[in-house]
């Protein structure tokens, strides 16, 4: 594939703990009764997805019909600014 085994085992490993990271903040707006947490998760959401979109271009041999993937992780990044204006 386009990426070694050991860089696909740290790009699905950041992929998972971004989304175990997500549900943990999820569950303590719920334990804490402050659902205003919640909204950090939903920042999270552009990051994860971001990861997501890189793992589908490399899945898929970086193939040139695929290259939007490349400008959405892109945009998706830049979008992470939100995350820390919640």
């Amino acid at each position: 594939n386009a990426l070694s085994i050991p860089t696909w085992a740290i790009h699905f490993s950041s992929v998972f703990e971004w989304i175990f990271a997500m549900r943990l903040v999820w569950d303590y707006a719920d334990a804490s009764k402050d659902q205003t947490w919640k909204g950090l998760t939903w920042g999270m959401l552009p990051l994860h997805a971001s990861g997501v979109a890189a793992c589908t271009y490399h899945f898929f041999y970086n193939n040139p019909d695929l290259s939007f993937l490349v400008a959405l992780q892109a945009g998706l990044t830049v979008r992470r600014c939100r995350m820390f204006h919640l």
